[in-house]
């Protein structure tokens, strides 16, 4: 089923925490409130169950864990309730409220950032003054989950080979039936709430939270797709804006193909720097010139597309999972050590490392599990928030222009509408500017050689927003604040410290 990739993922780089070992926690200095005073909020009274709920914190490792309930329908909550899953480190000094994290994704669980990498997902300052909350939106993780798949299932929707040359009337048709057959299933076993996890439910769940968690504006730091969140609610809830800031922005004006061709330059782009600097080492699996070597990079796919690599567990290595194991490294610079033994390893025939790579990107487990439902609910989210045009013709031709645009890379990012056809619901999101008139300063940071969500998406935003503010990082990555640069760090924390807003861009 790779081959009906939609697109790819957009979490901030700690979608490779696991790879860098980051693993830290934070310790409490005093005893935190065990329970959260709402904030008064004037709303209907069919809403005033939830509004006016009371979280019952507790403790989890040197954290707090809470649950509260959202409706599951915004436009009914009569139909019932869904659970959102919460986490929070208490701020370490003077305490300015919340600050909500979202991680990116979707299907990435803030609860699990912030549990397992918070000095990755907030600096110390940040810490110091503000409760760090992590939240599972709706769908995810320890939230009210979407289920589709038992692991063996999983793993021949994600790794299974689609039989037939690639876009042919055969390989589509096999294609749209395992797509089918997992829309079915993501129905069978979550029921209602499958139709209910788009992004603008999920943005009323965060003025929920806000709410709850006893503040008047919403602080909010939003990585990657976290940004898509963030100024959605931003569009709905302008006057609540509290502190906002979007890191590795997308574009809300952007359809699914816009996504896919976007990422595809984007990840080429990131290929091209990596093997730039390969070239240069000693060891490099590469030989000749950068071009030289797409070429190699290139032909190397073709053929795992004509003849998988058997893996040691059984699962057989083609393009698609080739591509997966690819990309994973190339949203941080510091990772791309993990492609020389990538490409060293598939070039003697094995696909060992490959698959170690393309599970780390699943969160798939050594033993076959995996560790969270973020596939399940990364589809889910996705099919709700933009419209999929499967017409063969349309696909056909959007091919060409990504195989044009990325000619190593976007081969394998074409078709991606067929993941969605069958989807048992409609769009409930329109692609279109959001502008969030009233709302506070919003500062939105963009890299230019982030892969993942290019730099252009954050200029866009940026330009939309009545009060955005862009913050430019020159360099190489997905997502830029807290990572080594001093500038981005300080503009950042500047502002949702001291609300002091850029006066202009600060060209990090």
């Amino acid at each position: 089923m790779t081959g009906s990739r939609r697109w790819l993922r957009t979490v901030a780089a700690g979608v490779i925490v696991t790879m860098l070992s980051l693993a830290l926690s934070g310790c409490f200095p005093s005893t935190p409130p065990a329970t959260s005073t709402p904030h008064a909020e004037k709303v209907t009274a069919a809403l005033q169950p939830f509004y006016g709920q009371r979280l019952d914190w507790r403790a989890c490792g040197s954290f707090q864990c809470a649950d509260a309930k959202a409706p599951l329908d915004w436009s009914d909550p009569s139909k019932g309730s869904v659970k959102l899953a919460l986490i929070r480190h208490y701020a370490t000094g003077k305490r300015l409220g919340s600050l909500l994290v979202n991680p990116g994704g979707p299907g990435g669980s803030g609860v699990d950032f912030v549990r397992d990498s918070l000095d990755y997902a907030v600096d110390k300052k940040l810490q110091q003054h503000y409760d760090i909350v992590g939240f599972d939106p709706r769908g995810v993780g320890a939230s009210t989950a979407v289920r589709c798949y038992e692991p063996k299932q999983m793993d021949d929707y994600l790794f299974g080979i689609t039989p037939g040359p690639r876009g042919s009337d055969a390989w589509i048709q096999a294609s749209t039936r395992e797509a089918t057959e997992f829309a079915a299933a993501c129905q069978q076993n979550t029921g209602p709430l499958l139709g209910q996890v788009g992004t603008t439910s999920a943005a009323r769940d965060l003025d929920l939270l806000r709410a709850v968690l006893g503040d008047t504006k919403l602080h909010y730091l939003g990585y990657s797709y976290g940004t898509l969140l963030g100024a959605t609610y931003a569009g709905l809830y302008p006057k609540r804006v509290g502190r906002m800031v979007l890191d590795g922005a997308l574009d809300p004006t952007s359809t699914s193909f816009e996504v896919n061709i976007g990422q595809s330059k984007g990840f080429e782009q990131e290929l091209r720097a990596y093997l730039t600097q390969c070239l240069k080492r000693k060891g490099c699996p590469f030989s000749g010139s950068v071009d030289d070597a797409l070429s190699t990079v290139s032909n190397l796919l073709t053929s795992l597309d004509a003849s998988p690599i058997r893996n040691s567990d059984g699962r057989e290595l083609g393009a698609d999972t080739m591509v997966t194991a690819i990309i994973y490294p190339l949203y941080d610079s510091t990772a791309w050590s993990a492609l020389d033994q990538l490409f060293g390893d598939v070039m003697k025939g094995s696909a060992r490392v490959a698959f170690v790579l393309a599970d780390a990107y699943y969160d798939r487990k050594s033993d076959g599990s995996y560790s969270d439902n973020s596939t399940e609910a990364f589809v889910s989210i996705n099919c709700l928030d933009y419209a999929s045009d499967a017409d063969p013709a349309t696909m056909r031709a959007q091919a060409a222009q990504l195989s044009k645009a990325a000619p190593v890379i976007g081969p394998y990012m074409s078709y991606g509408d067929i993941g969605c056809a069958a989807w048992p619901y409609k769009p409930t999101r329109t692609n279109a500017p959001i502008h969030a008139p009233g709302a506070a300063p919003i500062v939105v940071v963009g890299t230019t050689g982030d892969p993942a969500t290019p730099y252009q998406w954050a200029v866009s935003l940026s330009r939309q927003l009545d009060s955005g503010h862009l913050v430019t990082y020159h360099g190489h990555g997905h997502t830029a604040y807290n990572k080594s640069n001093s500038c981005v760090n300080d503009a950042v924390d500047d502002y949702l410290v001291g609300g002091v807003v850029p006066k202009s861009d600060p060209e990090c």
